[in-house]
């Protein structure tokens, strides 16, 4: 900033901008080029190792901000945002405390390279690297934002390679539909690293693309010009905080620098082109434009960009002097805390109420915490009544709780969990139903590199507990794609915790501690466990909440243990009743939660017996009890008697026919041919 005072409040007669506002921007872009600048000559020190720069874009993203209140509105900026999050509050120091990974960095802790920004205190969450996965999760925050009644706005941006992503139609399509309180901002520079527009997008033009989404109010600007992209900005706010909905600005902007440090422009882009775009560059358009209009001389254009170059060799300075991240604190943040530690004097209570089974425990646990926490929201596809869902497991509780509360959401995985996202970011806890499991994976982008990853990457500023809900296994002759376990697969990503509970009383005490809890929850509760009068329980009250990472021991013995969860929980039981008539005593642990898995309770019973087998529905190959037998292997090895055994189902697909169904998945009768396999030993 330059170091006389500005005082003048004089307006041009282009904007009602005042002087001060004007060379606030002004400074704004010219300290994100010195920064991108910078930055590439610590990279070329090998102080940094990746930059990815905003160089063209500075008019265009200062304006957007202009628009916008700093701590109040919402802010999805992406990697090339540099000049908006400074002109939004990021400080020229924080930005080197983030190229240079310092752990003082207020963005991500040194855990993210550059251009991944974020602050609490500005209401910009944690950045990521994946394209265009922030559109719903800032159609989720103007979600929040709408139903809590105040005039915050949302802004997301992208370059135009990102919205051919799905995820971007999808958030245009939501937030249009429910008119949310967000603007799109779409930086056309022309290029997706090397792939230029036109073969990105019909017609090459995004502005033309999403003409048939009604209830978007749609500006096509030149990102060059300060006062038109302001003044487009400036409307779509105004509407947004009336409750006019959503708005798409397409800003056309020069891309002044390769996409990336890893990147050379010239292999793919004539040096004419280059010369055409380095004409429309923003910043000698302001300096221009501040200095026609009276705002500045020349002499003061000067003194400003030296001051800003001044300042920023400082900043860099300041922040190569600060530590780097203490490696010990490499797993820190990664969950939260009310799952870390389950009781160790937790006593199951003997529940008093009527026989119900698992699906309407589900049902029941809803209603009850819906009632406990007025910030909680159901959603998903034919979860409202009369549908109730499509296993009845949400019937009643749109008519119960309105349908602001509880609302059907488009048939589109993606945006039902970047959506969820949102909310929770905002603060709201949404546990949202996906349909079936073998349909979760169109929002596995949202899960594995989204909500797993907000805390971690945001070094413990922003958590993100949505609980997920699915459906999930086989036995009901349902094929190839209503049949998955899914649990395998989820169980490797750090982040989540994983429940997969056997009966109707675990169901609802498992489900209200994952909804009580602080991290996000893969919920998965088996369809054909929904109404079997074997899986039924004595109901728990409204107030029993099971903590994660407690094991339960469903049946005591002394001769081999059978590790266990979900639908083979009930075949495990029958099978260890049948051995029990020819002398061999089986012992069965349900585990219950995968993530925390109870470690100590299947060591307790392995000591106990010498002999194991670990069964689950999943695929053999890398299915979950593959780890179990790793870490009995490892933490147990002089207690065996026998070789760890395994069953699960075949690796192939789930099929149709009843018989085929039966050979491919696992039964009562494979679990004792391997507990007699085993005793035998």
């Amino acid at each position: 900033m330059p170091t006389r005072a500005i005082v003048a409040v004089k307006e041009s007669k282009k904007t009602k901008l005042s002087k001060e506002d004007l060379l606030r921007a002004y400074q704004s872009m010219l300290f994100a080029r010195r920064i991108d600048e910078k930055i590439l000559i610590l990279l070329k020190q090998g102080k940094s190792f990746f930059h990815i720069g905003g160089s063209g874009h500075e008019g265009a993203q200062v304006a957007a901000a202009a628009a916008l209140r700093p701590k109040h509105d919402w802010s999805f900026p992406y990697y090339r945002d540099l000049a908006y999050s400074l002109h939004m509050g990021v400080s020229a120091e924080d930005v080197f405390l983030i190229a240079l990974h310092r752990a003082e960095d207020p963005a991500t802790g040194g855990r993210q390279p550059q251009g991944h920004y974020g602050r609490l205190d500005l209401r910009i969450p944690t950045q990521s690297s994946p394209t265009g996965t922030q559109y719903l999760q800032a159609v989720g925050v103007a979600m929040g934002a709408k139903k809590e009644r105040t005039d915050e706005v949302v802004y997301v941006s992208s370059g135009e390679g990102a919205t051919s992503e799905g995820e971007f139609f999808e958030a245009a399509n939501w937030a249009a539909r429910d008119a949310c309180p967000v603007i799109f901002f779409i930086e056309d520079n022309k290029f997706a690293i090397s792939v230029p527009v036109e073969h990105q997008t019909a017609g090459a033009s995004i502005f033309h693309a999403t003409a048939g989404f009604k209830g978007l109010d749609r500006h096509e600007v030149d990102g060059s010009n300060f006062l038109e992209v302001y003044n487009a900005v400036s409307h779509a706010v105004e509407r947004a905080r009336k409750g006019g909905g959503p708005s798409l600005i397409h800003a056309h902007v020069v891309r002044l620098l390769p996409h990336s440090s890893s990147d050379d422009q010239f292999k793919y882009r004539s040096k004419e082109e280059i010369e055409r775009d380095k004409a429309r560059d923003p910043i000698p358009l302001m300096t221009h434009f501040l200095i026609e209009e009276g705002f500045l001389t020349d002499a003061e254009a000067s003194e400003i960009q030296a001051e800003v170059k001044r300042k920023v060799e400082a900043a860099a300075d300041w922040a190569e002097s600060r530590p780097l991240p203490d490696p010990a604190s490499v797993e820190h943040h990664v969950y939260g805390t009310a799952h870390i530690t389950p009781p160790k004097d937790f006593i199951e209570p003997v529940h008093t109420g009527p026989r119900v089974v698992m699906v309407d425990s589900i049902n029941h646990a809803l209603k009850e915490e819906m009632e406990r926490n007025p910030k909680m929201i159901i959603f998903g596809e034919d979860i409202a009544d009369g549908k109730g869902g499509v296993f009845t497991a949400t019937k009643g509780i749109s008519t119960k709780f309105g349908t602001d509360r509880a609302f059907n959401s488009p048939l589109a995985e993606a945006s039902i969990l970047g959506v969820a996202a949102g909310l929770a970011l905002k603060g709201w806890k949404p546990v949202p139903e996906i349909q079936f499991a073998d349909y979760i994976w169109p929002g596995f982008m949202q899960i594995r590199d989204e909500i797993a990853m907000f805390r971690y990457r945001s070094n413990g500023t922003w958590p993100c507990p949505v609980i997920m809900r699915v459906p999930v296994g086989g036995y009901i002759h349902g094929g190839h794609y209503h049949s998955q376990c899914i649990e395998s697969i989820m169980a490797h990503i750090p982040g989540i915790r994983l429940a997969f509970p056997s009966n109707a009383a675990d169901a609802k005490g498992l489900l209200k501690a994952a909804i009580r809890g602080d991290d996000p929850v893969i919920f998965m509760e088996h369809k054909g466990l929904y109404r079997q009068g074997y899986a039924a329980s004595l109901e728990p009250d409204a107030d029993y909440v099971l903590p994660f990472g407690i094991a339960s021991v469903k049946r005591e013995g002394k001769n081999s243990t059978i590790i266990t969860y979900g639908a083979l929980v009930h075949k495990s039981m029958e099978a260890a009743r049948k051995m029990d008539e020819r002398g061999v005593s089986v012992e069965v642990i349900d585990i219950r939660t995968i993530n925390p898995l109870d470690e100590e309770a299947i060591y307790d019973s392995v000591r106990k017996t010498g002999k194991v087998l670990v069964a689950h529905e999943d695929t053999l190959t890398a299915g979950f009890g593959a780890e179990i037998a790793a870490l009995i292997a490892q933490n147990c090895f002089e207690y065996l008697d026998a070789p760890v055994k395994r069953v699960g189902a075949l690796d192939t697909p789930v099929p149709y026919s009843p018989p085929l169904e039966n050979a491919m998945l696992p039964s009562e009768q494979k679990i004792i041919a391997a507990l007699e396999e085993l005793n035998a030993y």
